[in-house]
């Protein structure tokens, strides 16, 4: 049970009190497995592994999100930062950079995994997620 309430007790941290998890040190930052993100909270889904990928920052990095986000401006500890919120929930979930892969945009979403909730690609139906399944199709046949 203790280690339930320390997650439970960084995710209000970082969502409720505009907090950062520890980098390298999260649930997602080198998830590997396919399937979706979403708010801890709501449900709502905000991204999908396939815009995920390894910035080497220590936290789930994506060039895009899937969901209704929004970005505000962020001027805390003296740095200028775009906040990422989940539009849902008004959760904090991280912060959006522009260093990332040109290909894509050059958008890096650095997101807490503390604000997030893992759906794996074969539990997309029975968690209600089933009109994700489409994004993970196996191109085998």
């Amino acid at each position: 049970m203790k280690n339930k309430n320390k997650k439970q007790d960084m995710s209000h941290y970082v969502t409720k009190e505009n907090g950062t998890e520890p980098a390298f040190d999260n649930a997602y930052y080198n998830n590997t497995r396919p399937g979706i993100y979403v708010d801890i909270d709501t449900g709502n889904v905000l991204f999908t592994t396939n815009e995920q990928y390894d910035a080497g920052c220590g936290w789930p990095s994506f060039t895009k999100p899937q969901g209704e986000i929004e970005e505000h401006f962020d001027d805390t500890f003296g740095m200028r930062r775009t906040e990422v919120k989940s539009q849902s929930s008004n959760n904090h979930l991280g912060h959006v950079f522009n260093d990332g892969p040109k290909k894509t945009g050059g958008l890096r979403y650095c997101i807490n995994s503390a604000a997030l909730k893992f759906i794996p690609k074969e539990a997309l139906k029975a968690q209600g997620y089933e009109a994700y399944e489409k994004y993970f199709k196996d191109e085998k046949k």
